[in-house]
């Protein structure tokens, strides 16, 4: 079953409401060659004549880039580095990843013992827990001989 109002649509019927004057397209002609026009009057440059380096060129720069960002990479991870190892040379954290990296802290020691200070002070229980003092373990000296009863005897005779 087909509906007999809409099942014989022909061409006609489709392009009948989109039929142009040939002044229209014309005139749409000739606003494309002004907006052409335009861009080359503002200088901008049609990709056609656009500048191009040579391949060789092109890769020699690529490369030299790759090699400056491993540099890049290779220098952060060696600041990084440097920076756990003079925080752990302070002896005040226990762990020296504890204080988030800061280049300023590589130039300027008082800058870095200043965030150690303002991170204990906000967290103590980051501090060192490194006993010092007496502790009662390690040599104590000479330990002295066990009380024998024969010794007692031999000294008071």
């Amino acid at each position: 079953m087909t509906d007999t109002g809409t099942a014989d649509i022909t061409a006609e019927d489709t392009t009948a409401g989109t039929e142009t004057t040939a002044d229209e397209v014309a005139s749409e002609g000739a606003t494309e060659d002004t907006t052409d026009s335009d861009a080359n009057a503002d200088g901008h440059q049609d990709d056609d004549t656009a500048e191009t380096f040579p391949r060789a060129y092109v890769e020699k720069l690529r490369g030299q880039n790759a090699k400056y960002r491993d540099r890049a990479k290779v220098a952060d991870t060696y600041a990084q580095r440097l920076h756990a190892e003079l925080v752990r040379a302070t002896g005040r954290l226990a762990d020296p990843s504890d204080l988030e990296f800061d280049e300023d802290h590589l130039d300027d020691p008082d800058a870095m013992a200043a965030a150690v200070d303002d991170l204990l002070a906000a967290k103590p229980h980051l501090a060192s827990r490194r006993p010092t003092g007496d502790i009662g373990q390690g040599n104590r000296g000479g330990a002295s001989e066990p009380f024998s009863l024969l010794g007692l005897l031999k000294e008071r005779t």
